[in-house]
Parts: C-alpha cells; sequence; structure tokens
C-alpha cells in the first residue's frame, strides 16, 4: 500500500474529468498496475456517486497499462445485480461493453454462496475485548472473497458519507462489509449497534472503523483507493488517492465539513423525503439514521417513500418475525434471538432508534413512522408507525421550523446533528 495521499478537494468547487485523471495518475504509482490483474471495487445503486465518470477515468488512466481491468461490486448483503444493470450503475453502453470493456469482467460479490470465501485471519479475544472497549470478548474469524486472490491490485473506488456503524463510509469499508464474510460483518454492525448509532455516525475514530482497519491488516493482495466526497446533486466535490485509511481518513474530513448540518435546536416532527435509489426500508433506514438526532424526546420522523413497498428482498422475512425494537429489548434476552443475524438486530435498533426496555416494557425516545407502500398491518407486526403516503403534502411540511417541523429532502446522505452535540 502507499502512504501518501494525492488528491483535493473543495465543498464549493467540481472537479473537472481532467482534474481527476490527473488525481488517478498522481496518486497511483503505475507499478501498483502496470501489466498486473486490476479488481475494482464499487458501490451499487444505493450511494450518489459519478460512477459513470469514475469508471471512465479509471479505464483511461490504469485500463490501457494493466494486464486485465475486471469490476466487483461490493454488495456486503445488498441484492445480487444483472450484469444490465450493473453496466447501467457504470454508464457503459452495450457498444462499450463489447469495445472497450470486451475483457473486463462484471461481478457482484457473492455473499450468499459459502463457497466464495477464504478465511484470512482471526481476530482474537484480546483485540475484540480491546477494541471494543470492553464491551465483547469473543473470537471472531475474517473471511473475505477470495476472488481478490485472482489479482495483483484491488482497487477501491467508492464515496464518503456520514454512516451508522462506522462513522464515515468509504475506504476498507468496502473490504469489510463490502466483500467479507457474514460472521464478521453481523459482529461489527452489531458492535455499532450496541455502542448506538447516535454516538457513532459522523465520528470519524471509533471502535467499529478500528475493527475494520485492524481487518484490512490480514488482506495479503495490495489495496489502493480513490475515496470520492459527492455533494447531493452528483457532482464529485473531492477525490483523494492512497492507501484505503488515510485517503479515506482525508475524504472523511471533507464529508465532515460538506456532509453535516447543524441545527441549534430539535424538532418535534421531521419528514423525511427518502429518494428512489432506497427501495427498501432496509436502505431507506438511512432517513431515520441522519435525523434520528434533531428529533426531539417525544418527537417524531416521518420517513416518506410511496415508492417503497419492501422491508427488505434479502432480510425481510427475519424483520417480519423479529420486529424493530430499541437496543435493551434485545440486550435483554439475546438467548431468544440467537438465530437472527446480529446485523439484522443492529438494523432493527438503528432504524427504531434510542429507548428502554424495563420490567418488560419497551418505549422509544421517539415515535418512528412509514408513509410507504407497506400496508398498515406489516407496520403495525414490525412495530412500526403508519401513515398512508397519499395523505402527505410536502407542502404542509415545508418552510415551517418555526414551529418545530422540519422537512429534509432527499435525506439519507446529510447528517443533521444538535449544536453542542458532536463528536464524544
Amino acid at each position: 500500500m502507499t502512504q501518501r495521499v494525492f488528491g483535493e478537494g473543495n465543498p464549493a468547487t467540481s472537479l473537472t474529468e481532467e482534474a481527476i485523471l490527473s488525481i488517478i495518475e498522481g496518486g497511483t504509482p503505475r507499478h501498483l498496475f502496470q501489466g498486473k490483474r486490476v479488481l475494482v471495487l464499487t458501490p451499487d445503486a444505493t450511494r450518489t456517486c459519478p460512477l459513470p465518470v469514475m469508471i471512465r477515468a479509471v479505464r483511461r488512466v490504469i485500463g490501457s497499462r494493466c494486464a486485465r481491468l475486471d469490476f466487483m461490486v461490493a454488495l456486503g448483503t445488498h441484492p445480487i445485480m444483472a450484469e444490465a444493470d450493473i453496466l447501467e450503475l457504470y454508464g457503459i453502453s452495450p457498444a462499450e461493453r463489447q469495445g472497450a470493456y470486451a475483457t473486463s469482467r462484471f461481478l457482484n460479490h457473492r455473499w450468499d454462496l459459502p463457497q466464495s470465501f477464504r478465511l484470512i485471519g482471526v481476530l482474537t479475544e484480546d483485540q475484540v475485548e480491546s477494541i471494543s472497549q470492553g464491551l465483547f470478548r469473543e473470537e471472531v474469524p475474517i473471511t473475505i472473497n477470495k476472488a481478490v486472490y485472482d489479482y495483483d491490485l484491488v482497487l477501491i473506488l467508492g464515496p464518503v458519507f456520514p454512516h451508522e456503524v462506522v462513522g464515515f463510509s468509504g475506504g476498507a469499508k468496502y473490504l469489510f462489509p463490502g466483500i467479507s464474510g457474514g460472521e464478521f460483518l453481523h459482529f461489527f454492525h452489531w458492535l455499532g449497534a450496541v455502542i448506538t448509532c447516535m454516538r457513532i455516525i459522523g465520528v470519524k475514530d471509533n471502535p467499529v472503523r478500528r475493527l475494520i482497519h485492524e481487518a484490512l491488516a490480514n488482506v495479503s493482495v495490495p489495496v489502493h483507493c480513490l475515496a470520492m466526497v459527492v455533494a447531493s446533486d452528483g457532482n464529485l466535490c473531492g477525490l483523494y488517492a492512497g492507501d484505503p485509511v488515510n485517503a479515506w481518513s482525508a475524504a472523511a474530513d471533507l464529508s465532515a465539513r460538506m456532509h453535516i448540518v447543524m441545527k441549534q435546536k430539535p424538532y418535534r416532527l421531521v419528514l423525511g423525503h427518502a429518494p428512489r435509489r432506497y427501495d427498501e426500508i432496509w436502505t431507506a433506514g438511512k432517513v431515520m439514521y441522519k435525523l434520528e438526532p434533531v428529533v426531539a424526546d417525544g418527537g417524531t420522523l416521518i420517513i416518506y417513500a410511496p415508492h417503497i413497498r419492501e422491508i427488505s428482498r434479502v432480510w425481510g422475512e427475519s424483520l417480519k418475525q423479529v420486529g424493530y425494537h430499541v437496543l435493551d429489548y434485545f440486550l435483554a434476552q439475546m438467548e431468544r434471538f440467537r438465530q437472527i443475524p446480529r446485523g439484522v438486530l443492529a438494523h432493527s435498533t438503528h432504524v427504531r432508534g434510542l429507548g428502554t426496555y424495563v420490567d418488560g416494557v419497551e418505549k422509544s425516545r421517539i415515535q418512528v413512522v412509514l408513509a410507504t407502500g407497506i400496508p398498515r398491518p406489516v407496520c403495525e407486526q414490525i412495530h412500526l408507525g403508519y401513515l398512508n403516503p397519499d395523505d402527505i403534502r410536502i407542502s404542509d411540511y415545508e418552510n415551517r421550523e418555526e414551529e418545530s417541523v422540519l422537512f429534509v429532502d432527499q435525506a439519507g446522505e446529510i447528517l443533521y446533528r444538535l449544536e453542542g452535540h458532536g463528536e464524544s
């Protein structure tokens, strides 16, 4: 890995394609890819990211000099994508697929196939106890998609935003959980849940990020990173090339300037309008994660997404079985839920938010309401509120901050936080 970070970023500007090419060339030593087999890891369609521009730039700088240039969508546990959808995401036309990209492979991280993985290390009980600051003491195996060992370089290509589990997304997160195995993935998501989203989101240095970087040290294939910082309109404001720790760190610093909005007081009612790239509650839960800090105690957060009709295509049945609950609900009866992956429990607590569970009585700090295509009986089954999305007029929520009502459009990537309640 290289240690020097090469790049630039400014919230007020947008990088040109020429600047992007210059940063990739200047920050990616040629010996890493000249005549080498290169695997590029990318996000799926749930992130705001100018992937077509970046894929084109990577092909121009690296594709003409490497022995092979392949791509893998670092899905974590998101749904598998058809190649046609990957090509659309990357902005590659059928003609380009047969031309400039004829020898490239476009892969999914097949997290659903046990044969996809290789054991590359183990986090010892002592390591886990130390990194988790005493919250856990258990041995955790580290597995990764073994396809990376068919390559001489893994190139991470992804954006950085505040994140509910790791503080800020991007960097080594494209390996863990992007292409990692389930046991490690579910463990550190649960660790993040136990720390709580409110204490970890938008905090760069935290136990979960340190855990991921500890796992990164077990990856023997060279890893390089192109870390992007993207504005809400999709413009690329920052790009940093370097090793996956330091390039990510530089991008996270810019993300903290761009993607965190400070408010002076909390709101009794918040309406977050989810973009269409979130097509299930599994991803639209980000509306809650980014807005929970500015909802007043006893207040209401509405996730408004008329287009959503599923809880999760992958984990929906488990979530219907478990429902959405506060952290203490699970901690009080973990044995009861031992058959449910801890990453699913983590998602449940993140969407429900802070609260208590005392003497069998669960009490949430705020009420979370779904105004989606998910019907009332299902919302009641999973312990979330229901509103008919047809009854919502956005104009009724706009420009009412003085009345303690906040409307946020395209919610889910920008973190809202109260003044005086920053990193802790």
